[in-house]
C-alpha cells in the first residue's frame, strides 16, 4: 500500500537482533543520562516506549484506538492518518544517521510503502490486532515528533500537471506495484541473518528495478534509494557489499529495458 497518497504515516517497529548503539542514536536529538538504566532494551518496541515515556503519552505500540497489525517477524506496523494532508511527512528507517525516530522504529509515509493486513508471505501473515481495522489521527505529541526529528517535507511550488506528466505517473506507480514486492522480501531478510538468500533477493529487486528505470518506467534515484533502505533495514552491517550488488545489477537490468504488459 502505498503511504503518502494514502495519507497514512505508519510507524514500522522492528524486534529483530542487532548491535544496540549508542544511547545518543536511541532517541535522536534526545540526550539519555547515564543515570537512566538501559538493561534489557534490544528492540524498536523499548526505544518507542522510552519516547513515549518521555513525553509523558501512551506507548504508540499499545495504541488498542489504531489499526495494529503484527509481522510475521515480529515487529508490529502502527497505522495512523494524517489529519493534516497539506504537511508531508518523508519515509526513514530507525538506524539512519540523518532522520529517524527511534532505533528500530522506521517511518512509511510519503514515498513508503506497507503490507497491507492479512497478507500472506513465505515468512507468515501480517496479522491484525484487536478489533479496530481503522487507522485513527495521527496523535498531535506524533506529529510534533516527526517534526523535530526533520520528517516533514518542506513545500515546494508544484506547476499543474499535464497529459504527459499524468500518463507518467500512472506508468510510475504500476512499474512499482511490480517492484514492491521484491523489495519486501529483500526486507523480510531481517528477521534472520543468514540462509534467507538475501544476495539473490536484492539482486533479482535491482535488476528488475534497473530494467523498469532503462524503459522508463521508474526515476532511478527514487529506485536506488528504495533499494537500499531495504538493503539497509535487512543488512545493516553490510552497507558497501549491497551497493555494489544493486549497482551491477542495476547496470545490467538497465541494459535490457523492461516493458510489462500495461505500461507501455
Amino acid at each position: 500500500m502505498s503511504c503518502g497518497p494514502a495519507h497514512l504515516v505508519v510507524l514500522d517497529v522492528d524486534a529483530h537482533a542487532a548491535q544496540i548503539p549508542d544511547r545518543d542514536r536511541l532517541l535522536p536529538g534526545i540526550p539519555i543520562p547515564d543515570q537512566v538504566n538501559l538493561d534489557g532494551l534490544a528492540s524498536g518496541f523499548d526505544t518507542l516506549a522510552l519516547l513515549a515515556a518521555y513525553r509523558q503519552q501512551q506507548d504508540p505500540a499499545q495504541d488498542d484506538t489504531t489499526l495494529r497489525v503484527r509481522t510475521p517477524s515480529g515487529g508490529l506496523h502502527i497505522w495512523y492518518l494524517n489529519p493534516e494532508p497539506q504537511v508531508r511527512y518523508r519515509s526513514s528507517t530507525g538506524s539512519s544517521p540523518r532522520t529517524a525516530l527511534a532505533w528500530q522504529v522506521d517511518v512509511r509515509a510519503h514515498g513508503g510503502y506497507i503490507v497491507a493486513p492479512a497478507t500472506r508471505t513465505s515468512a507468515g501473515i501480517y496479522t491484525a490486532l484487536g478489533s479496530v481495522r481503522e487507522p485513527a489521527p495521527l496523535p498531535a505529541w506524533l506529529a510534533a515528533e516527526l517534526a523535530r526529528t526533520g520528517h516533514v517535507i518542506q513545500k515546494s511550488p508544484v506547476p499543474a500537471p499535464s497529459s504527459h506528466s499524468i500518463g507518467r505517473h500512472l506508468r510510475t506507480g504500476g512499474a512499482r506495484a511490480l517492484l514492491q514486492p521484491l523489495v519486501e522480501t529483500v526486507r523480510e531478510c531481517a528477521a534472520h541473518t543468514e540462509g534467507t538468500g538475501f544476495t539473490e533477493k536484492l539482486n533479482r529487486a535491482a535488476y528488475t528495478a534497473g530494467g523498469l528505470v532503462g524503459a522508463g518506467h521508474l526515476d532511478r534515484a527514487e529506485a536506488r534509494q528504495e533499494l537500499l533502505e531495504a538493503a539497509h533495514y535487512a543488512r545493516p552491517r553490510q552497507t558497501r557489499r549491497s551497493e555494489t550488488i544493486i549497482d551491477a545489477a542495476f547496470s545490467a537490468g538497465a541494459s535490457r529495458p523492461f516493458h510489462p504488459k500495461g505500461l507501455a
